[in-house]
């Protein structure tokens, strides 16, 4: 019968708390990395793993958070009162064409049963 051969984990405890400490002390994750001998995409995986790491959050150029698509097309489908498929269908268009139909919706009479 084979042995089994034991992976080294590539981690160690030390290291793992060193990179915990040293992130929620705000050392920058490059910072981590190159003091660990690791990349930063690794040491990113690991506190991610250990819930420690929060990413970015995006913001456009005009330092909102973006709205997705899908935001836009599933508001304008509850205005227009649109079926699910309709609603799917609108999410193929363009973003901008998208935020300008709901800026005119916004502004308009509600539509009349």
């Amino acid at each position: 019968m084979a042995e089994k051969t034991v992976k080294a984990p590539n981690y160690t405890p030390e290291q793992t708390e060193t990179a915990k400490a040293d992130y929620l002390a705000g050392v920058p994750v490059e910072q981590i990395a190159e003091k660990l001998g690791k990349t930063a995409r690794s040491i990113i995986a690991k506190l991610s793993k250990e819930g420690v790491y929060k990413a970015k959050e995006y913001k456009n150029k005009n330092g909102e958070k973006p709205v997705k698509k899908d935001a836009h097309a599933d508001a304008i489908g509850a205005v227009l009162r649109l079926s699910e498929g309709e609603i799917e269908s609108l999410t193929k268009a363009n973003k901008t064409a998208l935020e300008k139909i709901f800026a005119a919706l916004a502004n308009s009479k509600p539509i009349e049963e």
